[in-house]
């Protein structure tokens, strides 16, 4: 009973503040997007190599927040595009630094069974996901940028002035409830009609996972979006609402499966514990990184 209402309270709290910092204006929704973003890349590096590599974190921390920051500007300044390029090099140093850790340069081998030599590891096959770390977290996030500024009218600003593009969070917050909602929906129907009996979605990477609660979550996001539609906050139509919702939720519990194969690849329960009763970031944001950019084209592309 106490854990649920430590888990209650602190899922509250960090949607009140999420929403907040959405709706308020561009510099509380970059803070919290950014925070969110370095959490998650820290997450992923302790999951993936260990938390004893700081200058590898480092680096795949400065690219993540590069990467959002940059976008950002260029979406909301119309800054050159040209200035993406500086996000490789954080990238870069990564496989510098790795010729000075000294045990990624001892080659060890022991006889294989049926001949020949047998390479032991030394953690050096594990950094691929440093460069994963940034495909996976930074990227996806970075892309809300793409809808939460409309760029402004060159025109209007005059020759030779820097026009600032409006912000709204209106479409992003959206997103996110739907994505909620198919959380919510999928608990809800789930423990109460997938448990005993019920077909499990994927019983290798997640036991507790139902069909029940699939159908239960997507009945839910449809049903936020149908709602979302007939507020500021959605405004697209009814069926391309409806689609948005359905792709929400589809990609979004298989962004949940993603990241729970990820954890039991390397044997973690959690990515962290940063929010009591919940896990990590990655573990609260799982589902939009497959979710969100997928939604996005389908915003911008098809709708737009």
């Amino acid at each position: 009973m106490k854990n649920l209402i430590v888990r209650t309270a602190s899922g509250i709290a960090f949607i009140i503040i999420m929403i907040a910092a959405i709706l308020w204006g561009p510099l509380p929704y970059a803070v919290i997007m950014c925070f969110i973003i370095a959490a998650m890349l820290n997450e992923y590096m302790n999951l993936s190599i260990g938390k004893e590599y700081i200058v590898h974190k480092a680096l795949v921390i400065t690219a993540g927040i590069s990467f959002f920051i940059i976008l950002l500007l260029i979406r909301q300044y119309g800054i050159n595009s040209l200035y993406l390029i500086i996000t490789v090099l954080p990238l870069t140093g990564i496989f510098i630094a790795n010729l000075y850790i000294k045990k990624f340069n001892k080659h060890e081998t022991l006889p294989a069974p049926r001949g020949g030599q047998t390479r032991i590891q030394n953690g050096y096959e594990l950094f691929p996901f440093a460069v994963t770390a940034f495909v996976y977290i930074a990227v996806p996030l970075s892309l809300c940028n793409l809808i939460v500024f409309e760029p402004g009218n060159p025109a209007a600003g005059g020759a030779g002035s820097a026009v600032q593009a409006s912000y709204s969070g209106f479409t992003l917050l959206a997103m996110f409830i739907i994505l909620w909602a198919t959380d919510v929906g999928a608990y809800c129907f789930g423990s109460t009609l997938g448990q005993k009996g019920g077909r499990k979605l994927f019983p290798s990477i997640s036991p507790k996972k139902s069909w029940a609660g699939f159908w239960g979550g997507l009945l839910c996001a449809v049903i936020a979006g149908i709602i979302l539609n007939y507020t500021t906050l959605l405004s697209i139509g009814i069926f391309p609402a409806i689609g948005l919702s359905v792709l929400i939720c589809i990609f979004g519990v298989w962004g949940d499966l993603v990241e729970s194969q990820l954890k039991r690849n390397f044997g973690a329960k959690d990515s962290g514990n940063i929010m009591p009763g919940h896990g990590g970031m990655l573990d609260r944001f799982d589902g939009a990184l497959l979710a969100f950019p997928v939604a996005i084209i389908y915003l911008i592309f098809l709708i737009n």
